[in-house]
């Protein structure tokens, strides 16, 4: 899926091109006019605008579901969030709070509220948690267990989980108004079923009940069960479009673009024990990405 452009990132630089092209034209030398008015008996600058964005906050909090508790990246059936993308301390993962803060004052000021099996319905209680350490950064990845249920039909809807995320920024924004939230996009839950088909392992844990949706009879390829997988595809990429619109329309918020969704992961970052969640090498990677939208 080709990459979305951020409509805020746009709007950001037509804003700042037009106070720079203005500060050109006002400034007084050569040909220039004299100043006139207000600005002639004053003398005073015209105030720079404080920017939106802070690209080193001092405190995060993390929300969403078993990626960002770290499951199964260091033992079998088990949150390790040492290796949470997110908050974790571990070297071999650099999160994006060590990025932010330095390993000392990570320790200190970030905090995991994500839980295992969640889904966007559990993320306002989420925020409403972390908004009681009021972080400065609020990272948010939910939706893939809202796609991986036991049929398309169990799907989240669009629609629902629309209102679902609507109400968690809704629920951060009534304590914390100045907060920064940062929104990862849902994985691509098609690459995870053709990455893992290859691994007989792999096919025998998802036989388990591992994202059944998308990943049930992987070796099908008949026109059914492509339909299938391709109905989860479409739910993933219609919830990237909420999150990436929802988003929009809070200037403290910034949608990661598609960048989860197009990672090209390959088995070295997925789980060895359930290929599905990330490995410790797929959260470092995730880790990237979020810190590289944070600060850019």
């Amino acid at each position: 899926m080709p990459k979305r452009r951020h409509l805020s990132r746009v709007v950001l630089a037509a804003v700042t091109a037009a106070v720079v092209g203005a500060a050109g034209c006002d400034a007084v030398g050569g040909d220039s006019p004299a100043p006139s008015g207000t600005e002639a008996r004053g003398g005073r600058p015209s105030p720079k605008p404080t920017p939106t964005w802070d690209r080193s906050p001092a405190s995060v909090a993390a929300v969403g579901d078993s990626i960002t508790r770290g499951f199964d990246a260091c033992s079998v059936l088990s949150d390790c969030p040492e290796v949470s993308w997110a908050t974790g301390s571990s070297p071999r993962v650099d999160s994006l709070a060590v990025r932010l803060l330095g390993k000392t004052d990570a320790a200190r000021h970030s905090w995991n509220y994500a839980v295992t099996g969640a889904r966007m319905a559990d993320v306002p209680g989420q925020m409403a948690q972390a908004a009681t350490r009021r972080p400065e950064l609020v990272a948010v990845m939910a939706g893939a267990n809202d796609a991986c249920r036991a049929s398309t039909d169990a799907m989240t809807s669009v629609a629902d989980f629309r209102t679902q995320f609507e109400d968690a920024m809704s629920t951060l924004r009534e304590s914390l108004p100045k907060t920064q939230v940062f929104v990862a996009s849902v994985p691509n839950l098609m690459r995870l079923w053709e990455q893992g088909r290859t691994n007989p392992v792999g096919k025998q844990v998802w036989k388990l009940g591992i994202c059944p949706s998308m990943l049930s009879d992987p070796d099908s390829l008949t026109t059914r069960s492509n339909q299938r997988r391709e109905t989860v595809q479409g739910r993933v990429e219609a919830y990237n479009k909420v999150l990436e619109e929802v988003c929009e329309k809070d200037r403290r918020c910034r949608f990661d673009d598609g960048a989860v969704y197009d990672f090209r992961f390959g088995t070295e970052q997925l789980s060895q024990w359930d290929w599905f969640h990330p490995s410790v090498n797929g959260q470092a990677r995730l880790a990237e990405i979020a810190y590289r939208t944070v600060t850019n």
